[in-house]
């Protein structure tokens, strides 16, 4: 197998072993519905394997940035299926993730609701609000019913990810957002069955991924985590329990089938990483790229040398629509414009050059 040959991942059946990292770009507006420009954006990109598009809320407290997309009114599930629809026109496949933001959000974002976590501790340091930057705010801790609405509420998200006409759902257990909150012992001080020990922390996470899996099919479901990340106060600094928080999460999800795990590391090849995989039973979406840009070098070699199934990408695709293609053929790349990720028209999001017009 190489970079560039078709791989199955569940049900999902992809050209190619390229896959679009999501990536937060805050472009769907006050209403979080997804527009012109995010369709463009999307369709664009769909030559790649997999298009994983930025994480989306599934209600509207679980907001965690201005302009971020939402799959919580029919408005938002009607501009999904017009991303989903452009993106099938040019061949191409498109999960969308479902994304919690946890503590990762102040009511200046998220209209004025509560901010909720595993417990109530909160961020130190500033969140990004409409209203400029402002600390984050002392967390509401879920109670455990409100807990297991969560589950509720992402089982719902999946449901109409699927009728707005996406493939499947990855599932945001990553990057210090409410599902990585659980499973980080820095963010979790809980004393109900939702905290205290690794198997407890990776208890929502499990039933989370097992309510998707129940409603849309473990086959268009894929999970991604980032252990030892430490990004948003959300701490690991401890091996063992990693492997014991995520070993017992995966145990837990085995037997389901699911069609990839994601994980965020630094090190992909490495023995975390590649235990994880094992422990999965499932196909790897390697993401080595959260802080450095993933270059064709290293996507090549990870296939080559069998350490992952698919690669994640993120700058590289912001830049180049056409990465696939420039990658196949060692064409050259377009220069990054980061000044532009989150700003809010066109300009750094849809009008970067393909090497063929047309």
């Amino acid at each position: 197998m190489d970079l560039f040959s078709p791989v199955t991942l569940g049900d999902l059946e992809l050209a190619n072993r390229v896959a679009m990292a999501p990536l937060t770009r805050m472009r769907s507006g006050r209403e979080g519905v997804p527009g012109d420009l995010v369709v463009d954006h999307y369709a664009q990109r769909a030559g790649v394997g997999l298009i994983v598009a930025e994480g989306t809320y599934p209600n509207s407290e679980s907001q965690a940035f201005v302009g971020q997309p939402g799959i919580v009114t029919d408005e938002q599930v009607a501009g999904w299926r017009r991303v989903a629809d452009a993106v099938h026109a040019r061949g191409g496949r498109i999960v969308l993730q479902v994304m919690h933001g946890g503590r990762v959000s102040h009511p200046d974002t998220n209209g004025g609701r509560r901010i909720v976590a595993p417990s109530a501790i909160a961020i130190d340091g500033l969140a990004r609000t409409s209203t400029g930057k402002q600390p984050y705010p002392v967390p509401h801790a879920l109670t455990t019913a409100e807990v297991r609405d969560v589950v509720r509420d992402f089982r719902r998200a999946a449901e109409r990810a699927v009728e707005a006409g996406l493939d499947g759902v990855e599932v945001h257990g990553a990057n210090g957002y409410l599902l990585h909150e659980f499973l980080a012992p820095s963010s979790n001080v809980r004393d109900d069955q939702y905290g205290g020990s690794p198997e407890n922390r990776a208890r929502l996470v499990a039933e989370v991924v097992t309510a998707v899996a129940g409603a849309i099919g473990a086959g268009r479901v894929g999970l991604r985590i980032s252990p030892e990340h430490g990004i948003q106060d959300a701490l690991e600094p401890d091996r063992d329990d990693v492997l014991a928080t995520y070993g017992a999460l995966l145990d837990r999800l085995r037997p389901l089938g699911l069609a990839y795990l994601s994980v965020l590391h630094r090190e992909p090849a490495g023995d975390l990483v590649q235990e994880l995989r094992r422990r999965s039973g499932v196909a790897l979406m390697a993401n080595s790229g959260f802080g450095s840009v993933t270059t064709r070098e290293e996507a090549v070699a990870l296939i080559d040398a069998a350490h992952a199934d698919v690669v994640a990408v993120g700058r590289a695709l912001i830049a180049n629509p056409d990465l696939v293609e420039r990658w196949a053929g060692q064409h050259p790349e377009n220069e990054i414009r980061s000044h532009l990720f989150y700003s809010s028209g066109a300009e750094g999001y849809t009008d970067y050059p393909v090497l063929r017009a047309g």
